[in-house]
């Protein structure tokens, strides 16, 4: 089985997971700045030029690994007639804390990375950030819907705020908990008070 590479070559796809498997692991362990290229090729047990047919830096790799972690824990919410936005919203945001908190680190790198090369940071939001902001403001209009959040809130502006507020303590290394994720969605739906 093969995948295709950037430049056309194919890929064989069990290099491809253990190039995935041993940037993750190595960094976890080290540090992003403390793992290099032939490091991870060496203990993926795969050539460096298999790597970079398929990733042009350390950080293309890395995002790829993180990106495939990430939906071990924040795969998009599943619905049920049971649960209410509120619950949805709290179960999402607690599952990708225990992410930010296992990959901290790493992503604190990829976000260093993506300030020095546009084309990394195009990436970064286009298949790391940008598809969670879609899920979260999918999951307030639908409850929105159900009149569950008010209809004058805008649903897609809340889901910057929760990405701002998560974003912010994740890079100044503050708590990601359970606690905080109810904080969130108890402010995001709290009944809107007009003090007009």
């Amino acid at each position: 089985m093969t995948i295709a590479g950037t430049g056309g070559r194919p890929v064989n796809a069990q290099a491809g997971a253990a190039l995935k498997a041993a940037a993750l692991h190595l960094i976890r362990e080290k540090g992003y700045e403390n793992v290099s290229i032939a490091a991870i090729a060496s203990k993926a047990g795969v050539a460096r030029q298999t790597l970079y047919n398929r990733w042009n830096t350390k950080a293309d790799l890395v995002l790829d690994a993180v990106f495939e972690a990430t939906h071990n824990f924040a795969a998009e919410p599943v619905r049920t007639e049971s649960k209410s936005g509120p619950l949805l919203l709290e179960e999402f945001l607690t599952n990708v804390f225990v992410h930010l908190n296992v990959d901290g680190d790493i992503l604190r790198a990829l976000i260093a990375a993506a300030q020095q090369d546009a084309t990394f940071q195009t990436a970064f939001y286009d298949s790391f950030v940008q598809p969670r902001e879609k899920m979260i403001t999918a999951l307030l209009s639908e409850a929105q819907a159900r009149n569950e959040l008010s209809p004058d809130r805008n649903p897609e502006m809340l889901s910057n705020f929760i990405h701002g507020a998560f974003w912010y303590r994740l890079l100044n290394r503050k708590t990601l908990d359970t606690a905080f994720a109810k904080e969130i969605t108890d402010e995001v739906f709290r009944p809107h008070a007009d003090v007009r």
